[in-house]
Protein backbone atom coordinates (compact mmCIF):
# COMPACT_ATOMS: atom_id res chain seq x y z
CA UNK A 1 0.00 0.00 0.00
CA UNK A 2 2.43 2.41 -0.95
CA UNK A 3 2.20 5.71 -2.86
CA UNK A 4 -0.55 7.18 -1.52
CA UNK A 5 5.60 10.20 -7.79
CA UNK A 6 14.54 15.29 -19.11
CA UNK A 7 15.59 17.96 -19.89
CA UNK A 8 14.75 18.22 -23.37
CA UNK A 9 18.43 16.38 -24.06
CA UNK A 10 20.09 14.79 -21.07
CA UNK A 11 23.15 16.30 -20.24
CA UNK A 12 26.30 13.74 -21.26
CA UNK A 13 28.96 16.13 -21.99
CA UNK A 14 31.11 17.47 -18.85
CA UNK A 15 30.06 19.73 -17.30
CA UNK A 16 26.40 19.45 -17.88
CA UNK A 17 25.16 18.08 -14.49
CA UNK A 18 26.62 21.87 -13.28
CA UNK A 19 24.53 23.77 -16.13
CA UNK A 20 21.24 21.56 -15.28
CA UNK A 21 21.64 22.28 -11.43
CA UNK A 22 21.80 26.38 -12.55
CA UNK A 23 18.70 25.77 -14.99
CA UNK A 24 17.02 24.50 -11.99
CA UNK A 25 17.50 27.69 -10.04
CA UNK A 26 15.75 29.99 -12.73
CA UNK A 27 12.70 31.80 -11.90
CA UNK A 28 9.92 30.26 -13.52
CA UNK A 29 8.93 32.04 -16.74
CA UNK A 30 5.10 30.93 -16.94
CA UNK A 31 2.71 33.28 -15.57
CA UNK A 32 1.84 32.77 -12.24
CA UNK A 33 -2.01 32.43 -10.78
CA UNK A 34 -1.92 34.57 -7.84
CA UNK A 35 -3.20 33.36 -4.06
CA UNK A 36 -6.56 34.30 -2.59
CA UNK A 37 -6.85 34.92 0.97
CA UNK A 38 -9.98 34.03 2.70
CA UNK A 39 -12.95 35.66 1.59
CA UNK A 40 -16.49 35.66 4.06
CA UNK A 41 -19.97 34.96 2.78
CA UNK A 42 -19.36 34.17 -0.62
CA UNK A 43 -21.60 31.79 -2.47
CA UNK A 44 -20.72 27.71 -2.61
CA UNK A 45 -20.18 27.69 -6.13
CA UNK A 46 -17.44 31.11 -5.85
CA UNK A 47 -16.06 29.20 -3.01
CA UNK A 48 -15.50 26.22 -5.02
CA UNK A 49 -13.86 28.32 -8.14
CA UNK A 50 -11.40 29.32 -4.95
CA UNK A 51 -10.36 26.19 -3.78
CA UNK A 52 -9.91 24.82 -7.00
CA UNK A 53 -7.70 27.14 -8.77
CA UNK A 54 -5.75 27.80 -5.73
CA UNK A 55 -5.00 24.11 -5.09
CA UNK A 56 -4.00 24.48 -9.05
CA UNK A 57 -1.22 26.70 -8.14
CA UNK A 58 0.82 23.48 -6.73
CA UNK A 59 0.87 22.80 -10.37
CA UNK A 60 0.93 25.39 -11.94
CA UNK A 61 2.83 28.00 -9.63
CA UNK A 62 5.05 24.94 -7.59
CA UNK A 63 5.73 22.99 -10.49
CA UNK A 64 9.40 21.37 -11.61
CA UNK A 65 10.83 24.29 -13.61
CA UNK A 66 12.99 22.14 -15.54
CA UNK A 67 10.93 19.31 -16.16
CA UNK A 68 7.18 20.33 -15.54
CA UNK A 69 6.81 17.65 -13.55
CA UNK A 70 4.64 17.80 -9.94
CA UNK A 71 6.84 17.91 -7.29
CA UNK A 72 6.52 15.04 -4.66
CA UNK A 73 5.49 18.31 -1.94
CA UNK A 74 6.62 21.35 -0.71
CA UNK A 75 9.25 20.50 1.76
CA UNK A 76 11.87 18.05 2.46
CA UNK A 77 10.61 14.67 2.54
CA UNK A 78 12.36 12.33 5.06
CA UNK A 79 12.85 8.51 3.81
CA UNK A 80 11.60 7.36 7.14
CA UNK A 81 8.58 9.05 7.16
CA UNK A 82 7.70 6.98 3.86
CA UNK A 83 9.43 3.83 5.96
CA UNK A 84 7.09 4.27 8.92
CA UNK A 85 3.95 4.44 6.37
CA UNK A 86 4.83 1.36 4.56
CA UNK A 87 5.54 -0.02 7.85
CA UNK A 88 2.84 0.52 9.63
CA UNK A 89 4.73 1.50 12.96
CA UNK A 90 4.50 3.63 15.90
CA UNK A 91 8.07 3.83 16.46
CA UNK A 92 9.92 5.16 13.42
CA UNK A 93 13.31 3.18 12.75
CA UNK A 94 16.55 4.67 11.49
CA UNK A 95 16.23 3.47 8.41
CA UNK A 96 17.61 6.38 6.24
CA UNK A 97 19.21 9.62 7.09
CA UNK A 98 18.58 10.39 3.59
CA UNK A 99 16.07 12.82 1.86
CA UNK A 100 14.45 12.83 -1.57
CA UNK A 101 15.22 16.53 -1.71
CA UNK A 102 13.67 19.44 -3.54
CA UNK A 103 14.35 17.89 -6.95
CA UNK A 104 12.30 15.27 -6.26
CA UNK A 105 9.00 14.47 -8.49
CA UNK A 106 6.12 12.45 -8.16
CA UNK A 107 4.77 10.09 -11.29
CA UNK A 108 1.86 9.13 -10.29
CA UNK A 109 0.87 12.87 -8.65
CA UNK A 110 2.62 14.35 -12.20
CA UNK A 111 -0.88 12.45 -13.87
CA UNK A 112 -3.24 14.09 -11.43
CA UNK A 113 -1.07 17.04 -12.47
CA UNK A 114 -1.76 16.90 -15.33
CA UNK A 115 -5.84 16.00 -15.36
CA UNK A 116 -5.80 19.64 -12.92
CA UNK A 117 -4.71 21.24 -16.11
CA UNK A 118 -7.04 20.11 -17.88
CA UNK A 119 -9.53 21.50 -15.80
CA UNK A 120 -7.55 24.77 -15.14
CA UNK A 121 -7.62 25.63 -19.01
CA UNK A 122 -11.52 24.31 -19.34
CA UNK A 123 -12.32 26.76 -16.60
CA UNK A 124 -10.14 29.56 -18.13
CA UNK A 125 -7.24 29.89 -15.15
CA UNK A 126 -4.91 29.52 -18.14
CA UNK A 127 -4.62 29.69 -21.72
CA UNK A 128 -5.02 26.32 -23.93
CA UNK A 129 -2.09 27.04 -25.91
CA UNK A 130 0.43 27.91 -22.36
CA UNK A 131 -1.19 24.65 -20.77
CA UNK A 132 -0.34 22.49 -23.76
CA UNK A 133 3.33 24.26 -23.68
CA UNK A 134 3.89 22.71 -20.38
CA UNK A 135 2.36 19.63 -21.09
CA UNK A 136 5.03 19.26 -24.20
CA UNK A 137 7.48 20.20 -21.90
CA UNK A 138 6.57 17.56 -19.74
CA UNK A 139 6.24 14.58 -22.39
CA UNK A 140 9.44 15.55 -23.81
CA UNK A 141 11.30 15.10 -20.38
CA UNK A 142 9.65 11.88 -19.94
CA UNK A 143 10.67 10.58 -23.04
CA UNK A 144 14.15 11.01 -22.48
CA UNK A 145 14.10 10.11 -18.41
CA UNK A 146 14.41 6.88 -17.04
CA UNK A 147 11.87 3.87 -17.53
CA UNK A 148 11.75 0.16 -17.32
CA UNK A 149 10.30 -1.37 -20.22
CA UNK A 150 8.16 1.88 -20.36
CA UNK A 151 7.59 2.13 -16.89
CA UNK A 152 8.38 4.44 -14.85
CA UNK A 153 9.52 4.68 -11.28
CA UNK A 154 7.60 6.18 -8.21
CA UNK A 155 9.95 9.56 -8.13
CA UNK A 156 12.07 11.05 -10.37
CA UNK A 157 14.83 13.76 -10.38
CA UNK A 158 13.14 16.45 -12.32
CA UNK A 159 16.75 18.35 -13.43
CA UNK A 160 18.17 14.91 -14.74
CA UNK A 161 15.24 12.76 -15.61
CA UNK A 162 17.26 9.83 -12.89
CA UNK A 163 15.03 7.58 -10.62
CA UNK A 164 15.37 8.18 -7.13
CA UNK A 165 14.92 5.01 -4.87
CA UNK A 166 12.30 4.96 -3.06
CA UNK A 167 13.71 1.94 -1.43
CA UNK A 168 16.79 -0.51 -1.44
CA UNK A 169 14.53 -2.80 -3.43
CA UNK A 170 12.06 -0.17 -5.18
CA UNK A 171 14.34 1.34 -7.41
CA UNK A 172 12.99 0.69 -10.84
CA UNK A 173 10.04 0.49 -12.49
CA UNK A 174 6.59 1.18 -10.52
CA UNK A 175 3.46 0.06 -12.63
CA UNK A 176 0.80 1.77 -9.85
CA UNK A 177 2.38 5.15 -10.07
CA UNK A 178 2.64 4.74 -13.82
CA UNK A 179 -0.89 3.88 -14.15
CA UNK A 180 -2.08 7.14 -12.61
CA UNK A 181 0.53 9.12 -15.18
CA UNK A 182 -1.44 7.39 -17.92
CA UNK A 183 -4.74 8.03 -16.92
CA UNK A 184 -3.50 11.86 -16.80
CA UNK A 185 -2.10 11.78 -20.53
CA UNK A 186 -4.81 9.64 -21.70
CA UNK A 187 -7.28 12.07 -20.33
CA UNK A 188 -5.00 15.13 -21.90
CA UNK A 189 -4.72 13.53 -25.00
CA UNK A 190 -8.58 13.46 -25.02
CA UNK A 191 -8.88 17.50 -24.34
CA UNK A 192 -6.27 18.53 -26.91
CA UNK A 193 -7.89 17.44 -29.73
CA UNK A 194 -7.41 20.29 -32.36
CA UNK A 195 -5.69 19.33 -35.42
CA UNK A 196 -3.22 21.96 -34.93
CA UNK A 197 0.58 20.99 -35.31
CA UNK A 198 1.50 21.59 -31.30
CA UNK A 199 -1.43 19.63 -30.21
CA UNK A 200 -0.53 16.44 -32.92
CA UNK A 201 2.95 16.77 -31.61
CA UNK A 202 1.30 16.44 -28.13
CA UNK A 203 -0.74 13.36 -29.19
CA UNK A 204 1.89 11.87 -31.14
CA UNK A 205 4.46 12.07 -27.94
CA UNK A 206 1.86 10.42 -26.14
CA UNK A 207 1.25 8.05 -28.53
CA UNK A 208 4.57 6.53 -28.14
CA UNK A 209 4.74 6.51 -24.36
CA UNK A 210 1.27 4.19 -24.84
CA UNK A 211 2.85 2.01 -27.00
CA UNK A 212 6.10 1.37 -25.47
CA UNK A 213 4.56 0.82 -21.68
CA UNK A 214 5.10 -3.43 -21.70
CA UNK A 215 2.83 -3.41 -18.43
CA UNK A 216 2.75 -7.40 -19.10
CA UNK A 217 5.98 -7.70 -18.16
CA UNK A 218 5.16 -7.20 -14.47
CA UNK A 219 3.22 -10.33 -14.60
CA UNK A 220 6.47 -12.46 -14.89
CA UNK A 221 5.62 -14.19 -17.65
CA UNK A 222 2.25 -15.91 -16.19
CA UNK A 223 -1.40 -15.06 -15.43
CA UNK A 224 -0.66 -15.70 -11.40
CA UNK A 225 0.27 -12.27 -10.27
CA UNK A 226 0.83 -8.78 -11.33
CA UNK A 227 3.62 -7.29 -9.45
CA UNK A 228 4.22 -3.54 -8.20
CA UNK A 229 7.84 -3.13 -8.79
CA UNK A 230 10.67 -4.16 -11.33
CA UNK A 231 14.78 -3.22 -11.25
CA UNK A 232 17.38 -3.77 -13.43
CA UNK A 233 18.96 -4.27 -10.49
CA UNK A 234 16.77 -6.22 -8.08
CA UNK A 235 14.54 -7.56 -10.80
CA UNK A 236 11.06 -8.45 -8.67
CA UNK A 237 12.78 -8.80 -5.34
CA UNK A 238 10.48 -6.16 -4.02
CA UNK A 239 7.66 -9.25 -4.60
CA UNK A 240 4.68 -7.01 -4.15
CA UNK A 241 1.98 -8.22 -5.57
CA UNK A 242 -0.84 -5.39 -6.99
CA UNK A 243 -3.92 -7.07 -5.23
CA UNK A 244 -7.14 -5.24 -4.07
CA UNK A 245 -9.08 -3.69 -3.06
CA UNK A 246 -7.30 -0.52 -2.75
CA UNK A 247 -6.41 2.29 -4.87
CA UNK A 248 -4.62 0.39 -7.62
CA UNK A 249 -7.67 -1.18 -9.78
CA UNK A 250 -7.20 1.98 -12.21
CA UNK A 251 -4.06 0.20 -12.90
CA UNK A 252 -5.41 -3.52 -13.75
CA UNK A 253 -8.00 -1.03 -15.96
CA UNK A 254 -4.86 0.70 -18.04
CA UNK A 255 -2.75 -2.28 -17.77
CA UNK A 256 -5.59 -4.31 -19.50
CA UNK A 257 -6.35 -1.08 -21.91
CA UNK A 258 -3.26 -1.29 -24.15
CA UNK A 259 -2.93 -2.13 -27.36
CA UNK A 260 0.34 -3.61 -27.18
CA UNK A 261 0.98 -5.29 -23.95
CA UNK A 262 -1.87 -5.58 -22.11
CA UNK A 263 -2.75 -7.99 -19.02
CA UNK A 264 -5.68 -11.23 -19.15
CA UNK A 265 -8.92 -11.09 -17.85
CA UNK A 266 -7.42 -14.63 -16.17
CA UNK A 267 -4.32 -12.32 -14.46
CA UNK A 268 -6.38 -9.46 -12.98
CA UNK A 269 -8.96 -12.42 -11.75
CA UNK A 270 -5.82 -14.22 -9.94
CA UNK A 271 -4.44 -11.43 -8.73
CA UNK A 272 -6.96 -8.76 -7.72
CA UNK A 273 -10.43 -10.66 -7.43
CA UNK A 274 -9.21 -13.75 -5.72
CA UNK A 275 -6.97 -11.70 -3.52
CA UNK A 276 -8.02 -12.66 0.55
CA UNK A 277 -8.72 -8.51 0.84
CA UNK A 278 -11.02 -7.86 -2.15
CA UNK A 279 -14.35 -8.44 -0.85
CA UNK A 280 -15.72 -7.35 2.47
CA UNK A 281 -19.83 -7.90 2.37
CA UNK A 282 -19.85 -6.21 5.96
CA UNK A 283 -21.87 -3.18 7.44
CA UNK A 284 -20.67 -0.69 9.52
CA UNK A 285 -23.28 2.14 10.68
CA UNK A 286 -25.94 0.37 9.34
CA UNK A 287 -24.26 0.83 5.95
CA UNK A 288 -22.79 -2.33 3.70
CA UNK A 289 -19.42 -2.60 2.16
CA UNK A 290 -18.98 -4.48 -0.59
CA UNK A 291 -14.87 -4.51 -1.07
CA UNK A 292 -12.26 -4.33 0.86
CA UNK A 293 -10.30 -6.30 3.87
CA UNK A 294 -10.07 -3.09 6.34
CA UNK A 295 -12.54 -3.06 9.29
CA UNK A 296 -14.81 0.27 8.68
CA UNK A 297 -12.93 0.59 5.20
CA UNK A 298 -9.33 1.50 4.54
CA UNK A 299 -8.11 5.51 3.56
CA UNK A 300 -10.13 7.22 1.69
CA UNK A 301 -7.96 7.55 -1.11
CA UNK A 302 -9.12 4.17 -2.03
CA UNK A 303 -12.32 5.62 -3.58
CA UNK A 304 -10.47 8.71 -4.70
CA UNK A 305 -7.07 7.68 -6.87
CA UNK A 306 -9.31 5.22 -9.64
CA UNK A 307 -12.01 7.34 -9.81
CA UNK A 308 -10.22 10.25 -10.72
CA UNK A 309 -11.04 9.34 -14.25
CA UNK A 310 -12.88 6.20 -13.94
CA UNK A 311 -17.05 7.20 -13.53
CA UNK A 312 -17.91 4.81 -10.35
CA UNK A 313 -22.08 5.97 -12.13
CA UNK A 314 -23.11 3.09 -13.31
CA UNK A 315 -20.00 1.40 -13.82
CA UNK A 316 -20.57 -2.58 -12.67
CA UNK A 317 -18.47 -5.86 -12.78
CA UNK A 318 -19.21 -9.39 -13.76
CA UNK A 319 -19.14 -10.47 -10.07
CA UNK A 320 -21.89 -8.03 -8.99
CA UNK A 321 -20.33 -5.29 -7.81
CA UNK A 322 -21.89 -1.99 -7.77
CA UNK A 323 -19.17 0.55 -8.13
CA UNK A 324 -20.96 3.69 -6.81
CA UNK A 325 -22.28 1.81 -4.22
CA UNK A 326 -18.63 1.43 -2.91
CA UNK A 327 -17.23 4.74 -3.02
CA UNK A 328 -20.42 6.52 -1.29
CA UNK A 329 -20.84 3.89 0.68
CA UNK A 330 -16.95 3.93 1.96
CA UNK A 331 -17.00 7.56 2.69
CA UNK A 332 -20.37 7.32 4.56
CA UNK A 333 -18.66 5.18 6.66
CA UNK A 334 -15.28 7.26 7.22
CA UNK A 335 -17.24 10.12 8.28
CA UNK A 336 -19.77 8.07 10.59
CA UNK A 337 -16.64 6.78 12.29
CA UNK A 338 -15.57 10.55 12.75
CA UNK A 339 -18.72 11.46 14.27
CA UNK A 340 -19.02 8.53 16.25
CA UNK A 341 -14.91 9.42 17.53
CA UNK A 342 -14.54 6.60 19.78
CA UNK A 343 -10.93 7.89 21.18
CA UNK A 344 -12.41 11.34 21.72
CA UNK A 345 -10.53 13.48 19.18
CA UNK A 346 -11.10 17.08 19.39
CA UNK A 347 -12.74 18.67 16.61
CA UNK A 348 -14.16 15.27 14.76
CA UNK A 349 -17.78 15.72 13.88
CA UNK A 350 -19.95 15.90 11.18
CA UNK A 351 -18.59 18.87 9.89
CA UNK A 352 -14.87 18.28 10.41
CA UNK A 353 -14.33 14.21 8.99
CA UNK A 354 -11.95 12.78 6.55
CA UNK A 355 -9.33 10.00 7.00
CA UNK A 356 -6.33 9.21 4.39
CA UNK A 357 -3.32 8.99 3.75
CA UNK A 358 -1.29 12.02 4.72
CA UNK A 359 1.23 14.30 6.52
CA UNK A 360 0.82 13.73 10.50
CA UNK A 361 2.19 14.68 13.75
CA UNK A 362 3.92 11.29 13.18
CA UNK A 363 5.17 12.06 9.74
CA UNK A 364 3.38 10.22 6.86
CA UNK A 365 0.51 7.93 7.87
CA UNK A 366 -2.59 5.70 6.00
CA UNK A 367 -5.09 7.05 8.65
CA UNK A 368 -8.01 5.03 8.58
CA UNK A 369 -10.58 3.75 11.83
CA UNK A 370 -7.71 0.76 11.80
CA UNK A 371 -5.25 3.63 12.63
CA UNK A 372 -6.40 6.71 13.98
CA UNK A 373 -4.26 9.63 15.11
CA UNK A 374 -6.39 12.40 15.22
CA UNK A 375 -5.61 13.75 12.22
CA UNK A 376 -8.24 14.90 9.43
CA UNK A 377 -7.07 15.51 5.69
CA UNK A 378 -8.91 18.09 3.78
CA UNK A 379 -8.33 16.33 0.70
CA UNK A 380 -10.24 13.15 1.64
CA UNK A 381 -13.31 15.06 2.27
CA UNK A 382 -13.10 17.70 -0.58
CA UNK A 383 -12.03 14.59 -3.20
CA UNK A 384 -15.42 12.82 -1.99
CA UNK A 385 -17.46 15.78 -3.31
CA UNK A 386 -18.84 13.07 -5.91
CA UNK A 387 -20.31 11.14 -3.93
CA UNK A 388 -21.35 13.33 -0.86
CA UNK A 389 -21.63 16.74 -2.14
CA UNK A 390 -23.37 18.21 0.76
CA UNK A 391 -21.65 16.82 3.62
CA UNK A 392 -18.17 17.68 1.81
CA UNK A 393 -19.73 21.09 1.51
CA UNK A 394 -20.62 21.48 5.05
CA UNK A 395 -17.11 20.08 5.64
CA UNK A 396 -15.22 22.81 3.03
CA UNK A 397 -17.08 25.66 4.80
CA UNK A 398 -15.74 24.71 8.35
CA UNK A 399 -12.34 24.27 6.99
CA UNK A 400 -12.18 27.68 5.14
CA UNK A 401 -14.33 29.69 7.53
CA UNK A 402 -13.56 28.33 11.03
CA UNK A 403 -9.87 26.69 10.39
CA UNK A 404 -8.49 28.72 7.49
CA UNK A 405 -6.21 31.36 9.53
CA UNK A 406 -4.74 27.96 10.38
CA UNK A 407 -4.55 25.34 7.03
CA UNK A 408 -5.12 27.75 4.34
CA UNK A 409 -2.49 28.66 2.38
CA UNK A 410 -1.28 29.57 -1.17
CA UNK A 411 -1.59 26.09 -2.30
CA UNK A 412 -4.94 25.38 -1.05
CA UNK A 413 -6.04 24.18 2.39
CA UNK A 414 -2.75 22.19 4.47
CA UNK A 415 -2.11 18.27 3.91
CA UNK A 416 -3.60 18.04 7.53
CA UNK A 417 -4.08 18.92 11.00
CA UNK A 418 -4.76 17.92 14.55
CA UNK A 419 -6.71 19.62 16.93
CA UNK A 420 -6.44 17.47 19.69
CA UNK A 421 -2.18 17.66 19.07
CA UNK A 422 -2.34 21.64 18.14
CA UNK A 423 -0.46 20.32 15.20
CA UNK A 424 -1.59 22.12 11.59
CA UNK A 425 0.91 20.96 8.69
CA UNK A 426 2.41 23.51 6.64
CA UNK A 427 3.03 21.17 3.81
CA UNK A 428 1.23 20.02 0.68
CA UNK A 429 2.01 16.79 -1.37
CA UNK A 430 0.80 16.43 -5.35
CA UNK A 431 -0.76 12.85 -4.85
CA UNK A 432 -3.03 14.88 -2.60
CA UNK A 433 -3.73 18.25 -4.09
CA UNK A 434 -4.71 16.98 -7.43
CA UNK A 435 -7.72 14.78 -6.29
CA UNK A 436 -9.16 18.18 -5.28
CA UNK A 437 -9.17 19.87 -8.28
CA UNK A 438 -9.70 16.80 -10.23
CA UNK A 439 -12.72 15.70 -8.02
CA UNK A 440 -14.77 18.85 -7.50
CA UNK A 441 -14.45 18.98 -11.10
CA UNK A 442 -16.12 15.62 -11.88
CA UNK A 443 -18.90 16.45 -9.35
CA UNK A 444 -19.56 19.66 -10.76
CA UNK A 445 -19.21 19.08 -14.48
CA UNK A 446 -17.72 15.52 -14.67
CA UNK A 447 -15.17 17.10 -17.30
CA UNK A 448 -12.40 14.26 -16.45
CA UNK A 449 -15.05 11.55 -16.11
CA UNK A 450 -16.19 12.48 -19.67
CA UNK A 451 -12.75 12.95 -21.07
CA UNK A 452 -11.11 9.35 -19.41
CA UNK A 453 -13.99 7.24 -19.97
CA UNK A 454 -14.43 8.04 -24.02
CA UNK A 455 -10.66 6.64 -25.00
CA UNK A 456 -11.26 3.83 -26.86
CA UNK A 457 -8.69 2.19 -25.41
CA UNK A 458 -9.96 2.19 -21.78
CA UNK A 459 -13.86 1.37 -22.97
CA UNK A 460 -11.85 -1.84 -24.41
CA UNK A 461 -9.96 -2.23 -21.34
CA UNK A 462 -12.75 -2.17 -18.76
CA UNK A 463 -15.28 -4.31 -21.06
CA UNK A 464 -12.31 -7.04 -21.68
CA UNK A 465 -11.93 -7.24 -17.41
CA UNK A 466 -15.80 -7.90 -17.27
CA UNK A 467 -16.70 -4.27 -16.60
CA UNK A 468 -19.95 -2.34 -18.05
CA UNK A 469 -20.45 1.07 -17.75
CA UNK A 470 -22.73 3.92 -19.33
CA UNK A 471 -20.07 5.10 -21.81
CA UNK A 472 -20.24 1.66 -23.69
Amino acid sequence: MKRSISILLLFCLCGSQLFAQRQAKKPVVHATIKPVGIVKNIPDSVLLDIVQRQTFRYFWNFAHPVSGLARERDNTVHAEYYWDYINEADDVPNFSKGTFGPEACAIGGSGFGIMATVVAVNRGWIGRDTALKRLVKIVDFLAKADCYHGIYPHFMNGVTGKTIPFGRLDDGADIVETSYLFMGLLTAREYFNKDVPLEKYFRNRVAEMWRDADWNWHSKGDNKALYWHWSPRNDFDMNFPVFGYDEALITYIVAASSETHPISKELYENSWVKSGGWKNGKSYYGIRLPLGNYEKGGPLFFEQYTYMGIDPNGLKDDHGIDYAEQVKNHTLINRAYCIENPKKFKGYGANCWGLTAGDSWKGYVAHCPEDDRGVIQPTATLSSFPYTPEYSMQALKHFYYDLGDKIWGPYGFADGFSETHNWYAKTHLAIDQGPIVVMIENYRTGLIWKLFMNCPEIKKGLKDLGFESKYN
